[in-house]
């Protein structure tokens, strides 16, 4: 996507998943043109303040579930705050109003996602699971879990297609 944007005449300044920097000569190159080329690649200009916000949470959450090194000592709540500097109320009502799902919902179902795949790589204990994940016992993740998917974990393990949720969700 990068050549397709110089040849029209747009400096990609920085590129990384959900955030794009572009640089170009507005007197040239119309924002239209730009949007379709976007749009013509599947993806989406975000312009609105709240859904960019909704995006930047979305993409955090899954960078914390997902590709961190998961600290079970932090809370979600606080590490929100901490990288947004917004209230978590201000963070979970603009969430809610735009993906029609709670902010602690969406962290649950992406913890969920985490503890299947670690299931699935079955490297770990559930003991080790629930403590990596935060969870303060194997039976609230298990609760949890059976509440999430309808599954209990033996009964998910047993499964020969396991179900997986990308991690958009």
């Amino acid at each position: 996507m990068k050549l397709e944007f110089e040849r029209i005449g747009v400096e990609v300044v920085k590129a990384k998943l959900g955030d794009m920097c572009l640089s170009y000569e507005p007197a040239v190159i119309q924002l239209s043109t730009i949007e379709e080329l976007f749009l013509s690649n599947g993806f989406e200009i975000i312009v609105d303040k709240d859904t960019a916000l909704v995006e930047e949470i979305k993409h955090t959450v899954v960078e914390l579930v997902h590709h961190s090194t998961f600290n079970a000592m932090i809370r979600n709540s606080d590490f929100l705050v901490s990288r947004f500097d917004k209230s978590y109320q201000h963070l979970s009502t603009v969430f809610s109003k735009h993906e029609n799902i709670t902010l602690e919902k969406y962290i649950i179902l992406q913890r969920i996602e985490k503890v299947k795949e670690l299931i699935q790589l079955d490297e770990q204990s559930l003991s080790e699971i629930a403590f990596m994940m935060g969870y303060s016992s194997v039976q609230y993740l298990s609760t949890q879990f059976k509440q999430i998917t309808g599954y209990s974990v033996t009964e998910y393990k047993a499964l020969p297609d396991k179900e997986r949720i990308g991690v958009g969700i």
